[in-house]
């Protein structure tokens, strides 16, 4: 029997909402790095930390896919987030925030990874860029709200239980045990797996595919810019500005608020313009960012800066992955497992703009993410031109 499309999305777009818990790594950095007087290199340990699991847990969860399924491979990666949320409202201390982080980077890990194919399955083919632009719309909607949980549980607007800014975890561990409960009752059918599984090594040597190769690249450079202006955004207030954290945290909203309304517009835009023509506006759009953010004193340009680039990285992500889901259609899993095995971008672009804004100021920061934005230039020619 056809499943109902529509209403198997719902689960499963409430999973991406819990994806989106992984962005709240930016503003709760700044938080930490506050309450337990760290460096900016200390501090952007905890985003890199989240995103260095990516580099382990990605292939080996497209290998997991094709043993125990796409559906039950998200419900563990519910289970592990669910945990990682819950150990900071326990404590604040070093030892816990690294341990909560590394879970939430595991657990975003093993999501990311199933996820993305299991929207393939329901979808049955079709309109695959412009519904995972839609989960990247939904997951962003948890990413803006973040700063703002946090801001208001660090200033007492909304009962916080004597948890301050770390509410946010406690609202968070709720909506993730309840996706947990949702997708578990969803009855979702899967395709058995066609031949025989792939190995560690066989899923690496699908990087010698040109297409899967770049497509890697674009998505560790989307990812290090995603969780460098995360990051960096609300630094570049307070030293250019002489705001204070919590006024700043709006800084990572504001990023946040594009980035859901570039997923929104971007879904209905990748159904009626080419991939390639919209790639490019968006890679424009963040290049004009990258200056502005290096050179802007002024508060309008700060925001503008934000706002630019919050838009023009929204939909690379899904530009990228479904360009190489697609090159490859009999590798999906194991070709999303190395998609998000990408995001170990996240890694390495918020360690490089640690060490550059202890030496440089936030604009050596800004120099890092520039990188990635004159790499993502060079993508653009292997999108279709149809």
């Amino acid at each position: 029997m056809k499943q109902n499309k529509s209403i198997y999305l719902i689960p499963v777009m409430l999973c991406f909402f819990c994806m989106g818990f992984v962005d709240l790594v930016g503003i709760a950095s700044n938080y930490v790095k506050r309450d337990l007087l760290l460096s900016d290199s200390v501090a952007n340990v905890f985003p890199s930390l989240v995103f260095f699991w990516f580099l382990i847990f990605s292939v080996p969860t497209g290998m997991l896919m094709n043993k125990i399924g796409r559906k039950k491979t998200v419900l563990l990666s519910l289970v592990v987030t669910v945990v990682s949320l819950l150990l900071p409202l326990f404590g604040e201390t070093f030892g816990i925030m690294l341990v909560a982080f590394s879970l939430l980077g595991i657990g975003n890990a093993l999501m990311q990874t199933s996820l993305n194919p299991l929207v393939s399955t329901v979808m049955g083919g079709g309109n695959l860029a412009s519904t995972l632009t839609f989960g990247q719309f939904v997951k962003a909607i948890a990413s803006f709200s973040a700063p703002y949980l946090a801001m208001w549980g660090a200033t007492m607007v909304i009962p916080e239980f004597g948890l301050s800014w770390r509410v946010l975890f406690g609202i968070f561990f709720i909506v993730g045990v309840l996706s947990t409960i949702l997708l578990f009752v969803t009855p979702i059918d899967e395709p058995a797996p066609e031949g025989k599984a792939s190995s560690f090594m066989e899923c690496l040597k699908l990087l010698g595919t040109p297409i899967v190769l770049l497509s890697f690249l674009g998505i560790m450079c989307h990812v290090g810019i995603d969780v460098g202006t995360n990051t960096t955004a609300p630094k570049i207030l307070m030293e250019r500005l002489g705001m204070t954290l919590d006024e700043a945290a709006f800084a990572t909203s504001l990023y946040f608020i594009f980035r859901t309304v570039g997923c929104l517009t971007g879904s209905f835009f990748l159904r009626v313009l080419r991939m390639r023509t919209f790639f490019i506006v968006s890679i424009v759009m963040m290049a004009l960012s990258m200056l502005l953010l290096f050179i802007g004193q002024a508060q309008w340009e700060l925001y503008l800066a934000i706002a630019l680039v919050g838009y023009g990285n929204s939909n690379v992500f899904s530009m990228c992955f479904a360009t190489a889901l697609e090159s490859m259609p009999d590798k999906q899993n194991e070709v999303s497992g190395l998609m998000i095995m990408g995001l170990f971008g996240g890694t390495i672009f918020p360690l490089l703009m640690g060490f550059m804004s202890d030496g440089f100021g936030q604009a050596g920061a800004v120099v890092v993410m520039a990188v990635g934005v004159i790499y993502l230039f060079t993508y653009i020619k292997q999108l279709k031109t149809a």
